[in-house]
């Protein structure tokens, strides 16, 4: 089986930073396309970014465009989302979710267990 792990949440000032990663738990592992959402309290969950491989094309929503940028690591199997100029509306539970497949498997979807980013002074 293999599971994706996130981390690098955590609480930040207005206007900081924060790296998240998105890690397969397997070594082997084929990512297809790599996606993060978030949830803010009393909202619905909302898609925030995407990058698809092997093309690298990445989408954002206009709330992080010039702010966030997700990337990939393939040889590590790992998603990032690079988050800048944090804002208190940015606080939510962000989610990955990670398209692929482990050899000699089905394609299917892959979420991560969440993680909290909190911005506040």
């Amino acid at each position: 089986q293999v599971q994706f792990v996130e981390s690098g949440g955590g609480l930040v000032q207005p206007g900081g930073s924060l790296r998240l990663s998105c890690a397969a738990s397997r070594r082997s592992f084929s990512i297809d396309t790599g996606s993060w959402y978030r949830q803010a309290p009393g909202k619905e969950r909302e898609l925030v970014a995407t990058i698809t491989n092997p093309g690298g094309a990445t989408n954002y929503a206009d709330a992080v465009k010039g702010r966030f940028t997700i990337s990939r690591d393939n040889a590590k199997n790992t998603v990032y989302l690079q988050m800048n100029s944090l804002g208190p509306e940015d606080t939510a539970v962000y989610y990955c979710k990670v398209v692929g497949k482990v050899p000699f498997g089905g394609r299917r979807d892959y979420w991560g267990q969440g993680t909290q980013v909190t911005v506040s002074s």
